[in-house]
């Protein structure tokens, strides 16, 4: 790690600690060179499956897309952040578990769901309309037909 006072290639590590919920190691380091202090922060990168559109079409997974596909239909719905962050990081983890280098975003789609399904009925809804391109209020009407059923 090259000192960010004096770019010194070399520098001893004083101290470490979890930070981030353990998922990344904060490291206090001392330069041999200049004895200047200074912090860096170790964490994993994990490599996503791609993402195969419907149309046949693939591209990198965007956990930013993701979120924006979630917080559309919580639009003035009681939710915290917390949980979109918690249900984003769950979709990622189920996604990375899988082992496969790409998924398809029926899949991806079909995990967001479940998920909206457990957090807010109408959101899920909302979701579904889209997702299942819902064509008139009869799909709406099927659909909430079959939330009172489960």
């Amino acid at each position: 790690m090259h000192c960010p006072y004096c770019n010194a290639p070399d520098s001893k590590v004083i101290d470490s600690r979890l930070a981030a919920e353990g998922r990344q190691i904060r490291r206090r380091r001392e330069c041999i060179q200049c004895s200047e202090r200074f912090t860096t922060f170790e964490s994993y990168d994990l490599v996503m499956p791609r993402v195969i559109k419907t149309n046949g079409r693939s591209e990198p997974f965007d956990e930013e897309k993701l979120r924006r596909s979630l917080l559309l239909p919580l639009q003035k719905r009681p939710f915290a952040m917390d949980q979109v962050d918690t249900i984003l990081s769950d979709i990622g983890q189920q996604l990375r578990a899988l082992g496969e280098r790409e998924v398809s975003s029926r899949l991806i789609g079909e995990k967001v769901m479940q998920a909206l399904y457990a957090l807010d009925h109408v959101a899920y809804v909302r979701f579904a309309s889209v997702y299942r391109d819902f064509q008139d209020v009869e799909a709406f009407r099927r659909e909430i037909d079959q939330m009172g059923q489960s």
